[in-house]
């Protein structure tokens, strides 16, 4: 079905097309009267924290949700997400499947050192933010944290389009040392992520949080929002702040800047290998054929 999209060609066009098979939806929302569907829903932000959202949006997809819940069977990619969804949609937590996102993808991946020339960083100690520019991303706790230290060749680059509609637009204090660096290549986010002091993940809410295996993936030390998704992708491979404590992350921030820290770099690499979108494939696949036979 070449050229289709947005919701209304899913609930009809698709519907029509995929009415005698079974379907895999896998961006969190698909049609409602399709009788042999599985859904992956990533979280449940939409009910969690509408206020990150245009108001029809979260409200609409509030509705959708619930839909799909009495419908079609879901899967989502983490524990917590499971806990979330299961209590937001009033389902046993034992009907939702958990297929982990992975970040294997980016280490096949051969890096770019030229975009760190590029973006004027080889001079300078950086730190990464990577993703969309949304208020669930909370960058604005990042650069207050940046605020903090006094090196003036400190770099904190951000990585990620600016937010589409649907989201209200952050505010973004100016400060010489941050970089925007945009949309960027794998190739060349391996590179930013291999040369990094850090990554940097200071969100308010998560469903899983692919960003932190990416940088495990690459060596890069992670230092996250205390949230329940980041621990249970990191455990005790990352460093951890409150979400809104930039004088705690500032201070991680001081750390890496003056030391390694092999053994945490060790445990990333660790976390890392426990996820696989292979395995991940399976388990869907597994669901979609066991489900209806």
């Amino acid at each position: 079905m070449p050229g289709g999209r947005g919701h209304l060609w899913e609930q009809t066009a698709l519907a029509w097309t995929a009415r005698h098979g079974r379907l895999l939806s896998l961006g969190g929302s698909g049609p409602v009267l399709h009788p042999r569907q599985i859904v992956v829903i990533h979280d449940a932000a939409v009910f969690r924290h509408p206020e990150h959202f245009r108001r029809g949006y979260a409200a609409f997809h509030r509705i959708l949700g619930r839909l799909l819940a009495r419908q079609a069977r879901l899967a989502t990619v983490s524990d917590f997400s499971r806990r979330e969804l299961a209590a937001v949609l009033n389902l046993p937590p034992a009907d939702i499947t958990v297929a982990p996102n992975s970040a294997d993808h980016l280490g096949a991946v051969t890096p770019d050192p030229a975009v760190i020339d590029s973006l004027d960083l080889t001079d300078h100690p950086y730190f990464v933010a990577l993703g969309n520019l949304t208020p669930n991303k909370n960058l604005a706790v990042a650069l207050r944290a940046l605020a903090h230290l006094a090196d003036p060749t400190v770099r904190l680059v951000m990585i990620g389009a600016r937010p589409p509609a649907i989201f209200d637009q952050p505010t973004i204090q100016p400060d010489p040392r941050l970089t925007f660096a945009g949309r960027r290549s794998d190739a060349e986010i391996a590179a930013l992520l291999r040369s990094a002091r850090g990554l940097i993940f200071p969100s308010l809410y998560e469903g899983f949080g692919i960003p932190q295996l990416e940088a495990f993936v690459h060596g890069c030390p992670v230092i996250a929002s205390d949230i329940a998704a980041t621990r249970e992708v990191c455990a005790d491979a990352a460093l951890y702040f409150a979400p809104h404590d930039d004088a705690t992350l500032a201070g991680h921030m001081t750390r890496l800047l003056t030391a390694t820290d092999p053994a945490r770099r060790d445990a990333g690499l660790r976390r890392a290998e426990r996820y696989s979108w292979s395995r991940s494939a399976e388990i869907l696949d597994d669901l979609l054929t066991s489900t209806w036979r």
